[in-house]
C-alpha cells in the first residue's frame, strides 16, 4: 500500500504541486487588506455605529415628546433639605397640594393641606445663603470699580 501511495505521488507533476497553494493564496488574500484598509475600514465602522446610537437617541427624544400631551400633572411647589439625604418635598396634583417626605429608601406622604400655599413665582426661589453670597459678590465688583 506504501508502494502504491508513493509511486502516485511521483506520477504527479511537480508543477500541479506548486501551483496549488499560490492559487490558495491569492484567493484567501483580497486586494486592499493592508493596515491601511484595515484601519479605514475600523474607523468608518465606528462611525456608524457612534452614528446609529445618536440618532436613536434623537429618535427616542422625538417620540416620547410625542405621547400623551406634555401637560405636568405634578408640580413640585417647593422643597427643603432636612439632612444630607433627607427632605421635605411640597407637590401640587390637580388642585391638592401634599407634604411628602423623601429619604433615599421611601417617598412618605406627610400631609394632605386643606388650603393651597400660593407662591409668589414673580420673585426667583433662590436660597437665602445663595442670594447673600449674590449681594456680597455684586458689592464687591461695585468697591473695585
Amino acid at each position: 500500500m506504501n508502494r502504491l501511495m508513493v509511486g502516485l505521488l511521483v506520477a504527479l507533476p511537480l508543477h500541479a504541486w506548486a501551483a496549488e497553494p499560490v492559487a490558495q493564496a491569492v484567493v484567501a488574500a483580497p486586494a486592499g487588506t493592508g493596515l491601511g484598509g484595515q484601519l479605514t475600514q475600523l474607523v468608518l465602522g465606528l462611525l456608524l455605529v457612534v452614528g446609529l446610537i445618536f440618532v436613536l437617541a434623537w429618535l427616542l427624544r422625538r417620540v416620547q415628546q410625542v405621547g400623551p400631551g406634555n401637560a405636568q400633572v405634578i408640580e413640585m411647589i417647593g422643597s427643603r433639605a432636612l439632612g444630607p439625604r433627607d427632605r421635605l418635598v411640597l407637590v401640587q396634583v390637580g388642585e391638592e397640594q401634599i407634604l411628602l417626605g423623601l429619604t433615599p429608601g421611601r417617598i412618605t406622604p406627610l400631609h394632605v393641606l386643606k388650603t393651597p400655599v400660593n407662591v409668589d413665582q414673580s420673585k426667583p426661589a433662590t436660597p437665602e445663603f445663595a442670594q447673600r453670597l449674590m449681594e456680597l459678590l455684586g458689592k464687591d465688583q461695585k468697591d473695585k470699580k
